[in-house]
Order: C-alpha cells, then structure tokens, then sequence
C-alpha cells in the first residue's frame, strides 16, 4: 500500500469518529419536528371566581318634591334660606290672609247665630209649639254655616306653605310681596338621608340581583371615596329594546355627600363560585363567535366554540364549550390553523435581577 493510500484512509477514519460524536451529542434529546408550532398552552381547570357586574347609576332622593302653592296670592313672609334642612310640617311660605281671615269671622258668626238659633227651635220642638219641618230646615242652615267655615279655614291653610317631610331645602325662587301662583316653583325639597341610585344591568345578570347584594359606588364629585349601599329591588319590567332591567340600590347619606342627579360608577359584588376561567388573550374572537384552540394528546389542534361570560383583569369565564382538564393554546394563536401540531415553547430566560434593589443597567449604556 502506498503512503498516499493510507494517508487517505486515516484521514476517512478520523471524519467517521467526528460524525460519530456529532451524531452522540444531538441524540440527547428529542428535538420538536421542524413541522411543530410553538405556542404556550395551559391545562383548563376549576377556580374561585368572584366576578362584579359594572354599571352607571343616578342618584335619586329618597323622598322628592317641587314646593308649589295652590292658590295665586301675594307673598307676606319666608320663612326659609337656601339649602336649609327642615323638619316636616315646618312653615316656609305665608301668603296674605287677610280677606280670608275677615271671611272667616263672619262664617264663625254666621255659625254660631245657626247653632243658637237650632237649640231655641230644638226646645220648643220638644213641646210641640213648633213644626218638625221647621227644625229640619234650621238643621240644615247650621250645616250650611258649618260647612262655610270648614271652607274658609281650608282657604287659610292654602295660603300656609309647609314641609311635607323633613329634608334639604334648594335654591329659593320666592321674596316677600311677589305674586306667587299655583305654577310658580317655591323651591325643591328632597330627604337625601337616604339616596336611591338606579342602574341597569344586562338580563343575563337578573339572578345576581338579590335583595341585599353589596354595591359600591365611586363619584368624580369625590376622588377615592367609595360609598356602600346594598340592592333594594329590581323593576317588574326589562326593556325589550336594550335587553337590560333596572335595578334600584339604596345608600345611608349621613353626610350629605350624594346628591339628587349625580352619576355614579356602580359596582354589584357576586358570590363567590367555582368557574372555569382561561387567559383573556387565548379566546379568539371573529364576528360574533368566539373559540379556543384546544390541543388533544397527540399535540393537534382544532378550534373549539365557546361562549365567554365575565371578563375581567386579563382572565376570561368560560361559559361553554370547555370541560375541566382540557388543553388549550394560550400564547400564539395568530400562526394556527385547525390540524396543525404544536409543541410547547420553551420558557422564556428570567430578566437578571440586580442586586441591592437598583435598576438593572440598560445595554450599551453608558
């Protein structure tokens, strides 16, 4: 054998143990098919769930009312200021009264001459010197007289303006010698001891509404204050146009911070219940369907339809269309179509953390 013969086999032998070794080392694992997609999944399983159902709410007085007059006649006094709180049947308005008052002495009068002049008759009915008819008819002037002075005292407590319940007193549109009539407004006066606050809420969530429910609320009116009230009771009725019912929550206003009108963020607290809740971003939505890629044993996806409930804090309920222990791709379903075989992707490299709580340095600065 000439030299160059066995310089060439030598150099064949040390190419076969290279291959060899390379061939050892990339055996050592089982690599995913060139084929496979690698996308992040997660195994569907039970949790505790506590959703809340969010609205806008308006606030309505517990008790409420335009104060009016219910005759035309010139103001004599006021007896309230603007934004008072009163007590019910406290005096606000007195209008002039004088005509009435003089009206009135002379029904008394009138009454009173009826009265007498009935006992005379009465008397002299019981001794047969007088017609029965004849006393009838005197009855009968009495009830008349009694019945004008009844009249005429109504006709005075007209012109007294009242509180009809205890509450908080608005802007005044009276003063003294204007006249006021019946369509003139006094002005409003509302019992905000305790507020109503309406909301709606979809049909859908109807169950949920129980009397007694918590409810908070937040108002732009008071930046990080957080009021507390509970569900009173829902309407009879849900709009067929909006597929919503109104729900009405009650609130203690001890300090007088809610107001008629004011809109509120409203938040319904649901018991606590065992759910199936997946990340947000796995529910692909297209039109009105949404689905899941959902991966069997042997890494095939298909797209499974599924009806989503709650949604909150980047985690989705899942109503339909999963069952507890079901596989599902979470992280990469922009690049899957149903069919395809995944692999799960390998966790992405923690971010070094420095040390002594400081910053970490950014790359390539300085």
């Amino acid at each position: 054998m000439s030299s160059f013969s066995r310089v060439a086999g030598l150099l064949l032998a040390v190419a076969a143990i290279g291959l060899a070794g390379c061939g050892g080392k990339q055996g050592g694992a089982a690599a995913p098919a060139a084929s496979d997609i690698q996308v992040t999944t997660t195994v569907v399983q039970p949790v505790a769930w506590s959703d809340t159902v969010r609205a806008l709410g308006t606030a309505h007085a517990r008790e409420s009312v335009t104060l009016t007059a219910k005759v035309s006649e010139i103001v004599d006094q006021v007896h309230f200021e603007s934004g008072q709180h009163v007590q019910a049947g406290q005096p606000l308005v007195t209008l002039r009264v004088d005509a009435q008052e003089a009206a009135l002495g002379e029904a008394e009068a009138t009454l009173a001459e009826a009265e007498e002049q009935y006992r005379r008759l009465e008397g002299l009915a019981g001794q047969k010197l007088v017609a029965r008819s004849t006393l009838d008819a005197q009855r009968a002037l009495r009830e008349v007289a009694a019945a004008r002075v009844r009249q005429m005292r109504s006709d005075i407590s007209d012109r007294h303006v009242r509180a009809p319940f205890a509450g908080v007193l608005g802007i005044r549109q009276v003063s003294p010698g204007a006249l006021l009539t019946p369509n003139a407004t006094i002005a409003t006066l509302d019992d905000i001891s305790h507020m109503y606050v309406d909301f709606q809420v979809p049909e859908s969530s109807l169950s949920a509404m129980v009397p007694g429910a918590r409810v908070t609320a937040t108002s732009a009116a008071w930046p990080g204050r957080e009021f507390t009230g509970q569900v009173q009771t829902t309407d009879a009725r849900i709009d067929p146009n909006t597929r919503a019912v109104t729900v009405r929550a009650v609130f203690d206003n001890d300090q007088s911070l809610l107001r008629p009108g004011m809109l509120l963020d409203v938040r319904l607290y649901r018991p606590d219940r065992q759910a199936l809740v997946v990340p947000e971003i796995a529910v692909v939505q297209v039109g009105r369907d949404s689905f899941v890629y959902r991966v069997d044993a042997e890494g095939k996806v298909s797209q499974a339809p599924v009806r989503a409930g709650v949604r909150r804090a980047g985690m989705a309920e899942i109503v339909e269309g999963l069952q507890p222990g079901d596989r599902i791709v979470v992280d990469g379903t922009g690049k899957l179509r149903p069919g395809m075989t995944v692999a799960e992707a390998p966790p992405r490299p923690a971010a070094a953390q420095p040390q002594g709580g400081q910053e970490a340095p950014v790359p390539g600065g300085n």
